[in-house]
């Protein structure tokens, strides 16, 4: 068992320590009710502005879904009046598209949502093709929203008979006269028109001059923000026009009066000194306005509308997909990347869930402190005591490389993004790169003055990041040549080191109770986080947005890096002491939190609801030192531990196999 914080006390006296329930599951109301900001490890939220321009949009949460399987043309929003034949049909309206001719017909010049037939009753309309009376809702649900959704989902399928016919005989439409005439005027550039649509003003239709009081917004939306998105489409596309004359004078009268963000005020005035239209898209990260800027900018502006007003994009995609969500979430031993089947209820078995020791691996000597898979899935790297790090091929899990050098243990081992380098990090103060292949020394860093605790790569694979104990050089950058990029000059002793996938940020965890938090890109730091307890390792999720910090007080929190707090709790019990005891996340879609503990046991919880899954007998009485989840295969995962074996954990179908002997296939990510 590796006690990181033992290595320094020979030289400086170590700092004093001082010693949440978990989140309940969402509720099914919650899920199917109004759409509604929640922290969730799995419902994704779009960030903020559109085009890539950064500017804050309202708490309105939006999903990502998958592309419908029957498409007649792309999923931009559509102007008024153009469409795509299918079978010798328009398309009707959809959230996205614009009016046909039987919306135009059909609708009245309210300007706020869509409303039945004058002679409409119970969803029925007399002066139509039904005169049944129907029941006033659809079992229990509004009977007209249910409709309206039905009627933009055939659209969406492409059944654009289906959705005309459907709206003909109940009387239902997706949206008003109003909400399409917005819709084009954003699309055609029609900015004044736009405005005034969206918040009410006089202007003029067929010759006839008509006052609206503009559409129903959804609560608490800033009107200025709207404003300021639809005049910074206007400025960016004067600039596209060469017009900066014109666009000066939209920033100064237009833009600078709605007080918004300084900083993006400043911004947009240096794009004035752009010298190429491809040097203004750049810089703005806009396509222009014959590219989709103009259709994001009215994706977001329909985010702030009242759904009853302008119906959400492909709305009943999303409520399926919550229910699928739901159900996922619901399911413990869920270890799946495949979609779950609409047509019943999600229950994942326990026999495919890897709860078995198919394989002991016994090449170390003594204790194992870390193991490790490739980001490919295809080979496991394990280090301990014994001071080498071993490289097993996974599957007949034969000896591909063994890596020795330090005589005084390896504490830990990471792999490059594309599995071709691994550093490992040394208690007698050396970090080496390798050759993963050939397991050939490619560069050995100077000598540290403390043991090298930690290491992980940048995303591109170009430079890695040295986490150490000495009070120098704890936090440095190297490139593949061994040559020292950047020195972080802290004075904090790293004992774990972490970066977010995307690149945004660099945690740094010391040997205390605090963990900081550095813009990686900049290289400033962010912010600090005082856990009030020591900690033992720190591990991010894949989407770059969890942290997971596992301590010594027999608990792990997952902590948001963006709103810069703890969410989740996962409590074992067992303690730690001042070992070494590794957390990370694992199974399909990351949809695990798995740890070992000083009394050999394997915790595995359900990630989003924080619920205790499993409790494994995992290396006896020896510590459970560190686990690895493989990232292709979410039916086995690895552990090392004090009694110098390395566990392959897997489910019944591989425990089988490895039983009779027969020829391992490894499984791809889902069953």
């Amino acid at each position: 068992m590796y006690n990181a914080g033992a290595e320094y006390q020979s030289s400086s006296s170590a700092s004093s320590l001082t010693a949440g329930p978990p989140e309940p599951p969402p509720s099914l109301a919650q899920i199917l009710g109004r759409r509604q900001r929640v922290i969730s490890a799995n419902l994704e939220e779009e960030e903020g502005g559109y085009g890539g321009l950064g500017i804050l949009t309202p708490s309105v949460s939006t999903y990502q879904l998958p592309p419908p399987k029957r498409r007649r043309q792309g999923s931009r929003m559509r102007l008024e009046g153009e469409s795509n034949s299918s079978n010798g049909t328009s398309r009707p309206l959809s959230n996205g598209s614009g009016p046909s001719a039987l919306y135009k017909a059909a609708l009245s010049n309210s300007a706020n949502g869509t409303r039945r037939s004058s002679i409409a009753m119970n969803g029925s309309n007399t002066n139509g093709h039904s005169s049944v009376k129907q029941p006033p809702t659809y079992f229990g649900h509004d009977r007209e929203e249910v409709t309206r959704i039905l009627i933009q989902s055939l659209t969406d399928l492409g059944y654009n008979s289906a959705a005309a016919s459907l709206s003909q005989e109940s009387g239902f439409n997706v949206e008003s006269p109003t909400v399409a005439k917005f819709r084009n005027a954003v699309l055609t550039g029609e900015w004044s028109q736009a405005e005034s649509l969206l918040f009410g003003g006089s202007l003029e239709d067929g010759g006839v001059s008509i006052d609206g009081d503009g559409l129903v917004l959804q609560d608490g939306v800033d009107r200025n923000v709207m404003r300021f998105w639809l005049r910074q489409q206007k400025f960016l596309e004067l600039l596209e026009q060469r017009d900066t004359g014109r666009a000066l004078m939209v920033l100064r009268t237009e833009l600078t009066p709605l007080y918004q963000d300084t900083g993006k005020l400043h911004f947009l005035s240096s794009l004035l000194m752009c010298h190429s239209l491809q040097d203004l898209k750049s810089k703005a990260e806009w396509d222009g306005a014959e590219g989709q800027s103009r259709h994001h900018l009215l994706s977001e502006l329909s985010k702030c509308i009242s759904p009853s007003v302008m119906l959400p994009e492909h709305r009943l995609a999303v409520l399926l997909n919550q229910v699928k969500r739901y159900q996922i979430d619901s399911c413990l031993y869920h270890n799946t990347s495949e979609s779950p089947s609409l047509y019943q209820d999600h229950v994942c078995d326990q026999s495919h869930f890897p709860l078995h020791t198919v394989l002991e691996l016994d090449k170390h000597s003594s204790e194992v402190w870390q193991v490790k898979f490739s980001h490919d899935g295809t080979r496991l790297a394990s280090c301990g005591k014994d001071g080498t790090c071993i490289i097993y091929e996974v599957g007949s899990f034969e000896v591909l490389q063994n890596l020795a050098m330090a005589e005084s243990g390896i504490a830990s081992v990471s792999w490059s993004p594309n599995d071709e380098f691994v550093v490992t990090c040394g208690r007698d103060h050396l970090a080496i790169l390798w050759d993963s292949h050939t397991g050939d020394i490619l560069q050995q860093l100077p000598r540290f003055g403390e043991p090298v605790s930690s290491c992980v790569w940048a995303p591109d694979g170009r430079t890695f990041i040295i986490g150490c104990l000495d009070k120098e050089k704890n936090l440095s950058q190297w490139n593949r040549n061994g040559d020292l990029v950047f020195d972080w000059g802290r004075t904090h002793r790293i004992q774990d080191v972490e970066i977010s996938p995307n690149g945004q940020y660099l945690v740094a965890m010391d040997n205390e109770t605090h963990i900081h938090i550095y813009n990686f890109v900049t290289r400033e730091l962010e912010y600090e986080m005082d856990m009030k307890v020591r900690m033992s390792s720190v591990s991010i999720s894949q989407d770059s947005r969890f942290l997971l910090v596992n301590k010594t007080d027999g608990e792990a929190q997952m902590v948001d890096l963006d709103v810069q707090a703890p969410i989740r709790t996962f409590k074992s019990g067992a303690k730690g002491g001042n070992f070494v005891i590794r957390a990370t996340y694992g199974g399909a879609n990351e949809s695990f939190v798995i740890f070992g503990s000083e009394d050999g046991h394997i915790f595995i919880w359900h990630k989003e609801t924080g619920q205790l899954i499993e409790k494994l007998e995992g290396h006896g009485k020896a510590s459970c030192n560190s686990v690895s989840w493989n990232p292709s295969n979410p039916c086995m995962f690895a552990t090392a531990g004090d009694d110098a074996k390395v566990r392959i954990w897997a489910d019944v179908d591989q425990l089988e196999q490895y039983s009779t002997g027969s020829n391992f296939q490894r499984h791809s990510n889902g069953r």
